[in-house]
């Protein structure tokens, strides 16, 4: 038979609703520190597991988050969506995990759906630039959005720091010597694409640079849209000597691309990404790309959420940036002219 709270208090000697106190994180401070560590102890020996159905009973709570991706084919999002799981499973939540395939329909639905379920709050990698939706969804539910932000409501966020990754992009190429320098953004509906862009803008002016072209915005997150836009920029400007990608995909259909008009990478064209996705150190040419903190960015939205059903609602909004580093590969080199 499984251990149950009361048995860890016998154990103890202290009443039941200590011991559930000192083994929830959110409210373990309001126990002695010593107290705290023999219930954890006599927990771990009985095997005891809390079960968050009793608990939901006696909160009116569910003890699970809805966890909703636009792309679980994109590499980016296990990372995070492993954070999350690993910090919501040590105070006792489960993650719901859903995916949307960037639709906003699929995206209602299974909203609907979770709220069903009676999840008590949401962690969103699917924020457009306008996406109403966020604003009747904030109004019943705590919100945290993950990877992205939203311009249409002010919601607690966790993301990487766009601005400092393109930043080093940039600066990494103006390091080497280019000064043609191209960017392929994100969609134009995407909050991060939009984001990315506007850090590239900034990035070049900083450096006293006009970018090659203007951004060309792919139409989705993926490699063959962004080979037809590189494709573009590169039959429009022959002597583009560099190129900042949204992503990592993006930036593996840049090279694709340029393969394609014989141009090779990075003797003829320097291509950064972002993200540092599984396996960019692996393609040809490994690629040089600005690495996301993932399973942090997760691991940080997940403590977020925690902290805004133990306030419920009543702290500040927290839009939290983590920092990106960039990693250097072998698609970045000189240009040819400066070599």
């Amino acid at each position: 038979m499984a251990a149950t709270l009361k048995d860890v208090a016998k154990k103890v000697g202290i009443h039941p609703a200590t011991v559930s106190r000192a083994l929830n994180p959110n409210t373990a401070h309001l126990v002695n520190a010593a107290t705290v560590i023999k219930v954890r102890k006599a927990a771990a020996a009985l095997n005891y597991v809390p079960n968050p159905m009793a608990a939901g009973l006696r909160t009116s709570r569910s003890h699970t988050i809805g966890v909703v991706i636009p792309d679980l084919n994109n590499p980016v999002f296990p990372g995070m969506v492993r954070g999350i799981q690993d910090t919501l499973s040590r105070t006792g939540y489960t993650p719901l995990l859903v995916n949307t395939d960037n639709d906003p329909e699929s995206e209602a639905h299974v909203i609907a759906a979770l709220s069903a379920r009676r999840v008590d709050g949401f962690i969103l990698a699917t924020a457009r630039r306008d996406h109403p939706l966020l604003v009747e969804l904030s109004e019943k539910f705590p919100i945290v959005l993950i990877n992205r932000v939203s311009e249409s409501v002010q919601l607690p966020s966790v993301s990487a720091d766009d601005l400092h990754g393109i930043r080093l992009a940039v600066e990494h190429l103006y390091g080497l010597g280019h000064r043609s320098i191209a960017h392929i953004a994100g969609p134009a509906w995407s909050s991060s694409g939009h984001e990315r862009s506007q850090a590239f803008s900034k990035a070049m002016r900083d450096h006293d640079l006009v970018p090659a072209r203007r951004p060309v915005a792919v139409t989705a997150w993926s490699i063959e849209s962004a080979r037809e836009a590189a494709l573009r920029l590169l039959n429009d400007d022959p002597t583009l000597t560099a190129i900042v990608a949204a992503n990592d995909q993006i930036a593996l259909g840049a090279i694709a691309a340029a393969k394609s008009m014989k141009r090779r990478c990075p003797r003829d064209l320097s291509v950064v990404g972002y993200n540092d996705m599984p396996l960019m150190d692996l393609v040809d040419p490994p690629l040089t790309t600005v690495r996301v903190p993932q399973h942090d960015i997760g691991a940080e939205s997940a403590r977020l959420m925690l902290s805004l059903l133990v306030e419920e609602g009543s702290t500040p909004i927290k839009q939290v940036r983590l920092t990106p580093e960039l990693i250097i590969r072998s698609s970045t080199a000189p240009p040819r002219s400066a070599s």
